[in-house]
Formats: structure tokens, sequence, C-alpha cells
């Protein structure tokens, strides 16, 4: 009896990895999509900070203003809460009640780093005080912690805190998050703010779909980094039969949806802006389709990341704002076309962004 051998998976290169991406990230052009559809397609924005989403957005949307977060962020269709990776993001109210619940493990494997800090406190009772706390009105995480602690005087306030956010769905009220206006971290539960219950947890082969949809194709590893569980491989495996299959350069094997866009890898990218801890640069574990191998780790400083900017879709340097002037590192020299390109596209962010502020634009010596 002949028998059959399975072809070798094809081989996607760097730069179609890199199209590819970018193309689900609304950064090979930017999409006339509203900003709900646009959040709920990404999966959310990370924002350790309250300004990274906004510049997410304009980066990606035909037509924006930070405004068109400010209203539903404000009218509570979208909102900041601990999610992915345990950390804050802005999510649609949708995911904020579904997916959210699918992340849990990733904020409770925080919370075993603070159980020392944690002896004789029971951690279903304080969830319970927690919510009745910050549902009677929102707290600041100081409060939180004060109130906590009169109940557990032994314990450590950080750790009681921590707990708090690691067990309940406490969202960032507004005016925390809105574009031009200030307000201190005031914290209540999702279900409070929403005004409805959380929805069952998104499946796992959901969560996969959604993942490559915004940012295949990928690895179980990529997956697996982008929400901080691990957990995903089983789905991928009961998903085979309906995904592609490729392989990177270097071997490893990836999924994608069959009907998702791969464009051709040399499909212009026009220069972007992006903010610190944009999820473009977060959300695989090999982040070379994004991130050339010389440049690794040089877009952050410790726990804190810079902003970067994209030449030809990949990361070049990094910008900031200093004293009414947008300030451009590159980490490597631009070619004159580049350069205008750079110019070009840092004049419409900062037109978009900061309208009423004129600000210079200059190139720093090439960053090394």
């Amino acid at each position: 009896m002949r028998q059959t051998t399975t072809p070798p998976a094809p081989v996607l290169g760097i730069r179609t990895l890199n199209r590819a991406t970018l193309e689900r990230q609304l950064l090979l052009r930017r999409a006339g999509r509203t900003v709900l559809d646009a959040v709920g397609h990404l999966l959310g924005l990370q924002a350790q900070n309250v300004a990274p989403p906004y510049y997410a957005l304009a980066a990606r949307l035909e037509g924006f203003a930070p405004g068109d977060l400010a209203r539903p962020m404000a009218g509570r269709e979208v909102v900041r809460i601990v999610s992915l990776r345990s950390t804050i993001h802005t999510h649609t109210a949708e995911d904020c009640l579904a997916l959210t619940q699918f992340a849990q493990p990733a904020r409770e494997r925080e919370l075993g780093v603070f159980r020392e800090g944690l002896v004789n406190v029971d951690l279903d009772r304080l969830a319970a005080l927690a919510r009745a706390l910050v549902e009677a009105e929102p707290r600041t995480p100081q409060q939180l912690r004060e109130a906590l602690g009169a109940e557990w005087p032994e314990a450590d306030p950080q750790a009681l805190g921590v707990a708090a956010r690691c067990r309940l769905p406490l969202v960032q009220v507004v005016p925390r998050g809105l574009w031009g206006e200030t307000g201190r971290v005031a914290l209540t539960t999702a279900e409070h703010w929403l005004g409805r219950p959380a929805l069952p947890a998104l499946s796992p082969d959901t969560v996969v779909r959604r993942y490559l949809g915004a940012f295949g194709p990928a690895s179980v590893k990529d997956m697996q980094a982008w929400v901080g569980l691990t957990r995903l491989r089983q789905a991928c495996e009961r998903l085979r039969p309906e995904l592609a299959v490729f392989r990177d350069p270097a071997g490893v094997e990836l999924f994608d949806l069959p009907e998702a866009p791969r464009p051709d890898p040399e499909t212009p990218a026009p220069p972007r802006f992006l903010p610190e801890f944009d999820n473009l640069l977060l959300s695989h574990a090999d982040r070379v389709r994004v991130v050339p191998p010389e440049y690794r780790g040089r877009n952050r400083q410790g726990n804190q990341a810079h902003r970067t900017f994209l030449v030809d879709g990949f990361v070049a340097g990094l910008w900031a704002l200093r004293e009414e002037a947008l300030v451009i590192e590159a980490f490597g020299p631009l070619g004159r076309a580049e350069r205008d390109a750079v110019m070009t596209e840092a004049e419409r962010m900062l037109q978009v962004m900061h309208p009423q502020t004129r600000h210079d634009i200059r190139f720093a010596a090439v960053r090394t």
C-alpha cells in the first residue's frame, strides 16, 4: 500500500508576516471603521496611560479625532480595565464583560506573587467586601486599600489592593481616561458601571479566531504571550482542520484564518507613529515581524516602553513630545524619501492630536 505524506507547510517570510499583521492591525492604510468597531476588532488597546489608545487609533482610523474615543468612554461603551497580560486595556463593553472573564487566570496568577502579604486573608470575603465598597461609590486604590486594611490590619496594604483588582473586574471610571481631562483613578465593578451582569467567558476557540483576525498568522506561543495564559494549544489543535497552517523562516508552526488577508510582501507600508505599549509590539512571542533583530529591546527601558515610529512597516526609531516640539530619533539613517514621508506623517499626527498647539518637528541625531 502506498503511503501518503503530508506536504510541508508553506513558509512565510518576515516581510509577508509583517504585511499580514499590519493589514490586520489597520496600519497599511487607515480604515474607515468606527471606534467601537476598531477597538473590538483589535481586541482592545493597551492603556497603562491615558493617551496611548488615542494615539493608537489616530494611526489606524481615517478621520479620527480624540473625541471619537472620549465620547463612547464617557457613554460607557468602552472602558479601562485590567485584562490581557494582567495589564490595563481599553475594551468595548462587551469584551469587558466576556474577554476579561477568559483572561481571569492571568490575574489569578499575578495574585500568587502577593500571597505572603495575604496570610489569614479570606479572599472570597475580601472580594465581597471590596465589591460592596466600590459599588457603594467609586473608590481610589488608596481608599480601597485603607478600607480593606481596617478589616485585615496585619496584611500588606498593597497586597490587599492587588487582591481586590485580581478577584474583581474593576473598571476605572471617568473622567479618568478622557482626552484633555484630568482625573485620578477611581474604581467600581464592570457590572455596576455598565449596568448589566458579566457575560460568559469567551471560549478558547473564539479567542483564537479573533486573535488571528487581528494579529495573525501566529504561533501558539504568540497567542499565549498576547493573553498571558498557557492553555491555547488544545484550542489550536481542535481548530487545525479549519485553519491554514504555515511556518516561519525558523520553522515555527503558524496558524491563520484561511480567508484572512496576506498581502504581497512588497505592499507599501507608510510611516506610522505608535504610542508606548502599542499592542502591535507586545502581542507576539517572536516580534521580529515588526522589530528588526538589531533594534530588539531599544523601544523600552525596564518596564517603561517608548513611543515608536514605523518605516516600511518596521520599528525605525523613537519619538517624543518635548516643550512643544516633536522630536524624532531614528535608529539608523533615513533616506530622503523616508525622511520626507516621516515628516508628512508627523505633521498629520500633530494636526489630529494637537490641533490647537504649534509644534516644531525635529530630527535628532541617529540614536546609537
